[in-house]
């Protein structure tokens, strides 16, 4: 996306929330031979809008007998035409579940509009055509927000046996004979054969670069070794194709192939499917490693009764059934090895099934590859409850305390930060806090657990301070906790009635008009969005920047919250926090947020009304007219409206 138009669009009209559609790009799996699943659906409400023909496009009910070959070409219907085509592509992939391409397509729309040198200010065609498609996609962000977390990507690691099909290697001689003498006191359940494809791949897992990918994968075993040796046993297949989510995923539950599998046992969405791993808006069961394993467990049985042989199943489990079944009866071998030398199995294939065992080989012989001195992990301890309503894990980790990002570890099927809405869920928690969560849920209602919070009331908190951090009011809290007055105490946990809509990083209203700010030495997007009192998040969408480094001499595009806008600039939003500036704010600021000149003063430590009405020419009753929200106790670091 070119940053540059898009700070030019925000400008002139509003912010307009196409980033996000770069979120959630479901992996709809492809094996080899496998014909494109359906992609997975989205909910009914976030469907793309149609937009009606512009008027370019409506076919004229009086046509010419003769064309006017002096009639130049209108440039505005033209660029009409060219945005709308470019729109209905995005609707297309939108529909499609391709929303990377569907956002590429909406921004070229956005582009086609604003980098013509024609004033779409002052035609008006152009300017309802941008207005109608700034609504359509900004409808599309809505919907998806209301569903969960808008269209946020699914979190994925990259799958080790991607980077080990990419490589070739020599066969070492050396590694080779130490290999052939270790496997004559090998014992395993599956049959072994080094040759020199395999050795090749036990070559790169002794070099540095595979050596490193082995460490993390065995180091990861830890947590999953048992749960996968009882699955294996109770479905009847061999312990030792454990191995094979070793080479395939690293036991990473995020792991997501070039190809589109997904998960520690890499399932495709059709071959999951087959086997019960469901994919919804919520959820995706093959990054459940409990479900993916006996699945995984399964599938891999099923092939073997076809084929007869292990090193057949194995490939079957990457490639497709039918590709392996067609290579069988080209050729009249069903034997991995002959089908190797034939050349008749794709590439990846016939370097799955030696990866496979070289991985095998060498962790059946730690010792002599130096497994033995990486630690594996400790497996989760954790303990389930199945809930029947949404609820958000943010006030999940608030009940449990701990921290969001355990929750999401201990419960990777999770696509977005609320559990499903429509279905059952087992909500894996940490051991021992199960009692603890039930506890504070029942003080929660159903219908609010996706936006209520709980907060741990802090040295210096008011019920004031906390109502105004949340967005609710003072009463609510008090009510909603039994209190009376504003004493609070420290180290106690409260329950936030927060207004569904908005949270502690959410606010209702943006100003239409954007604050530019140029970067200094020394700012992160942290200290930015502090002074500004706006979320990093909002950052990063206004300006299409990650992570938290920005350029120096860079100028940002800044919303300000309402607080800081006169109603008349307003513009409904989400995802914002109050309005917190510094001298930076004021400096950057180019219009009079208000009706009436204002400023913003962030109190300092030892700062009293007193002295601040006094230092700025006004009064206390003054300060406490324009800022209706101030706590009873004056806090170093509060921001406070002045006007004159």
């Amino acid at each position: 996306m070119r940053e540059g138009c898009f700070e030019v669009m925000k400008v002139f009209r509003c912010v307009v929330p196409v980033a996000l559609l770069a979120g959630v790009v479901f992996g709809t799996g492809c094996e080899t031979d496998h014909p494109k699943p359906a992609a997975t659906s989205l909910p009914t409400q976030a469907k793309a809008p149609d937009i009606a023909a512009p008027v370019a496009q409506q076919a004229d009910p009086k046509p010419k007998t003769q064309p006017d070959v002096n009639l130049k070409p209108d440039p505005a219907e033209a660029l009409i035409a060219q945005a709308e085509k470019q729109y209905a592509a995005g609707q297309a992939n939108y529909q499609a579940d391709h929303l990377e391409a569907a956002k590429q397509n909406f921004d070229q729309a956005f582009n086609t509009l604003l980098s013509s040198n024609l004033d779409i200010r002052n035609d008006e065609r152009l300017e309802r055509e941008f207005d109608k498609i700034v609504e359509a996609v900004h409808e599309l962000e809505m919907a998806a927000l209301k569903q969960g977390d808008g269209f946020s990507e699914p979190r994925s690691e990259p799958a080790p046996i991607d980077e080990a099909n990419d490589i070739t290697f020599p066969v070492d001689p050396n590694i080779k004979a130490k290999a052939e003498a270790e496997m004559k006191t090998t014992k395993s359940d599956l049959p072994l054969v080094l040759n020199d494809q395999v050795a090749m791949f036990i070559n790169y897992y002794s070099s540095p670069r595979g050596r490193a990918t082995l460490e993390r994968a065995w180091a990861r075993s830890g947590r999953y070794r048992d749960m996968v040796a009882r699955i294996f046993k109770e479905e009847g297949v061999p312990q030792d194709l454990i191995y094979l989510a070793q080479a395939e995923s690293g036991f990473q539950p995020l792991a997501l192939s070039r190809a589109g599998a997904r998960g520690m046992w890499q399932f495709m969405a059709a071959s999951g499917e087959l086997y019960g791993l469901q994919r919804s808006w919520w959820v995706d069961d093959r990054q459940d490693p409990e479900k993916a394993t006996r699945a995984a467990a399964r599938n891999l049985k099923d092939l073997y009764k076809q084929f007869g042989d292990w090193y057949l199943a194995m490939a079957a489990y990457n490639s497709g059934a039918s590709t392996v079944q067609h290579a069988v009866e080209r050729t009249g071998y069903a034997d991995f090895w002959e089908l190797y030398r034939r050349g008749v199995l794709p590439q990846e294939t016939r370097n799955y099934v030696p990866i496979i065992l070289a991985e095998t080989i060498m962790a059946k012989n730690p010792e002599q590859y130096g497994l033995q001195r990486v630690a594996p992990d400790p497996a989760p301890q954790m303990e389930q409850v199945t809930i029947n309503y949404p609820v958000d894990l943010r006030l999940v980790a608030e009940c449990v305390d701990t921290s969001v990002n355990y929750l999401q570890e201990l419960n990777p099927s999770l696509l977005r930060m609320t559990t499903p809405k429509d279905q059952s869920f087992t909500l894996n928690l940490p051991a021992g806090s199960r009692e603890k969560y039930e506890n504070a849920m029942t003080a929660i209602p159903p219908d609010m657990r996706t936006w209520w919070r709980y907060h741990h009331v802090e040295y210096g908190d008011t019920l004031a301070s906390i109502a105004h951090k949340y967005h609710t009011s003072f009463s609510s809290i008090a009510e909603a906790n039994s209190l009376t007055g504003d004493e609070v105490k420290v180290g106690s946990k409260l329950i936030i009635p927060v207004v569904p809509g908005r949270s502690n990083t959410e606010t209702a209203s943006y100003s239409r008009r954007a604050t530019h700010y140029k970067v200094r030495k020394g700012d992160t997007l942290y200290s930015i969005a502090d002074d500004f009192g706006v979320s990093v998040d909002k950052l990063r969408n206004w300006n299409h920047l990650r992570g938290t480094a920005v350029p120096t001499g860079r100028t940002l595009v800044i919303y300000k919250p309402v607080a800081a806008a006169s109603s008349e600039e307003a513009s409904s939003d989400s995802g914002s926090a109050p309005v917190k500036t510094s001298q930076k704010g004021k400096s950057a600021s180019k219009s009079s947020p208000s009706p009436a000149a204002a400023k913003y003063h962030k109190v300092k430590k030892g700062e009293t009304l007193s002295s601040i009405a006094e230092s700025n020419h006004t009064s206390v009753a003054a300060l406490k007219r324009d800022n209706p929200k101030l706590a009873a106790d004056l806090r170093a670091g509060e921001v406070l409206i002045i006007r004159k």
